[in-house]
């Protein structure tokens, strides 16, 4: 489980996440990550976007618990005030966790290298 402090829970936050965050796609997921503009306080927030493409509500939950699993184990890579939603793909319905745990963490790594070209 994610501890609540680490969850994104405000639709502006998604919204600013997704919008002013830097893209990187996976086969089973899309990373967006926001890097924290100046010295924030706050913990690393994470958000998780799991549409009815990837299945019933059985299959939408299964994969959020995943994502949720494999995004606790990033935690410590994020800076402080840092902002990450993690799209999930139809085909995240069928991806393990391990895959999933890969995928994230490649996407993360795209994301640090893309954002430090743009600066």
């Amino acid at each position: 489980m994610l501890p609540a402090q680490y969850r994104m829970t405000r639709s502006t936050d998604f919204g600013l996440t997704v919008r002013r965050g830097v893209r990187a796609a996976q086969p089973d997921i899309v990373v967006h990550a926001l890097k924290a503009t100046g010295d924030e306080s706050e913990s690393p927030k994470i958000g998780l976007v799991v549409s009815k493409s990837v299945g019933p509500a059985v299959v939408r939950h299964r994969v959020s618990r995943l994502l949720r699993h494999v995004a606790r184990g990033v935690l410590d890579d994020l800076g402080p005030g840092d902002k990450v939603v993690i799209r999930a793909l139809p085909s995240s319905s069928r991806a393990v966790s391990s895959r999933l745990d890969e995928e994230l963490r490649t996407a993360l790594r795209r994301v640090n290298s893309s954002a430090g070209a743009r600066r």
